[in-house]
């Protein structure tokens, strides 16, 4: 069987170290809020371009923060809207409702699958206060255009960048997580950049974005047992720290790995029946969707041949029972990308072998 992540595989690369590293946190008896968890947030930060990184417990609560820190510093109030991807895992949702602010969703562009940014304009409303861009299946979301409609609208710039950890702008010059006013980090197991565990970060070069939402993670707190807002328990842990600090010095390597397997698959892959959408170099390849009207007959012929797939994601959050007030909108374009991605293994651990071996199975599926 190759399975679609063999997270023992990726974290066997780096075993010695991220021992050593857990146990200097067990030896050091100091295991929240501690060195570790600065280190890694310093270097995180350096390594996205941002001057602040703040660390969490896991990707939806940097999200979910962000939108409540402009709440708490007026920025924004219950009932504005946000406008975000329609495609979008539900997390990025979730943020904002969690708030009681508003999702207006906006398709996406079926050969880039992100946002479109030919449609944003039209979905502002007076009530627009900000524009989430999420760098879905590790692809770069934003354009000049996006930035452009920000500025002159006055809007927020939030990314969602769970999935596209060192990704960097078509010309080169910028890291995903630095490009808006602030961005949500999920450093879920199965990400590029992956702890053992759940945490999360949030980065932005807002200096009073920052001490608003290190407050917030720590209940509310401004200082020992003085309370500013209705904060919540929501800290990386001195063991993710260390981990993702070991892990976060070969991601460059692992990502260039990805899209050599990535290259692979468009050089190789001819089947007429199989759909990849257009390549983008600057991907670090998080996900490697195909589409195919056949997805679920495709995917269990791979199993079958012991090849291992995911679904990301096969039903939208407009289709989702916890927004089932949404259930009579149309997004044909997500609808479709829903129906018809099926997500090949691609990751660091992979040996061409295994890629040669799914590419043949793909090319003779009828």
């Amino acid at each position: 069987m190759i399975k679609y992540l063999d997270l023992k595989r990726i974290n066997d690369l780096h075993d010695a170290e991220i021992r050593q590293a857990v146990g200097r946190v067990l030896n050091s008896g100091w295991y929240l809020k501690g060195e570790a968890t600065q280190q890694f947030e310093s270097h995180y930060a350096s390594f996205i371009g941002s001057r602040y990184c703040v660390g969490c417990g896991n990707g939806l609560d940097a999200l979910t923060m962000i939108f409540r820190a402009y709440m708490e510093l007026g920025v924004m109030k219950e009932g504005d809207e946000v406008i975000v991807p329609a495609n979008t895992y539900i997390a990025s949702i979730l943020a904002i409702t969690a708030n009681r602010l508003k999702p207006v969703l906006v398709e996406p562009d079926i050969n880039t699958l992100q946002i479109d940014d030919a449609l944003i304009e039209r979905a502002i409303t007076e009530r627009t206060r900000a524009v989430m861009i999420v760098h879905l299946y590790g692809r770069c979301a934003y354009t000049e255009r996006i930035g452009e409609i920000c500025r002159r609208h006055g809007l927020k710039l939030i990314e969602d960048n769970a999935q596209a950890h060192g990704c960097v702008t078509s010309h080169g010059s910028r890291r995903t997580g630095s490009l808006g006013d602030a961005a949500g980090h999920s450093f879920y197991p199965g990400k590029n950049l992956g702890a053992l565990g759940d945490a999360g970060a949030v980065t932005t070069d807002d200096k009073e974005l920052a001490r608003v939402v290190a407050m917030l993670g720590n209940y509310g707190a401004s200082g020992k047992y003085v309370f500013d807002c209705k904060g919540r328990n929501s800290r990386m842990d001195e063991i993710q720290a260390a981990v993702l600090d070991v892990k976060l010095r070969y991601l460059e390597v692992e990502n260039d790995r990805r899209r050599e397997v990535a290259a692979i698959y468009y050089n190789k892959v001819s089947n007429p029946l199989i759909h990849i959408p257009a390549s983008d170099r600057d991907s670090v390849w998080h996900i490697f969707p195909v589409f195919c009207e056949r997805r679920d007959e495709l995917q269990r012929y791979l199993l079958e041949n012991g090849v291992e797939t995911q679904i990301h994601y096969p039903i939208p959050p407009h289709k989702q029972h916890c927004y089932r007030e949404w259930a009579h909108q149309s997004y044909p374009i997500t609808e479709q990308i829903h129906a018809q991605e099926l997500s090949l293994p691609c990751n660091q651990a992979l040996q061409d072998e295994d890629i040669n071996l799914i590419i043949g199975f793909l090319n003779r599926f009828s």
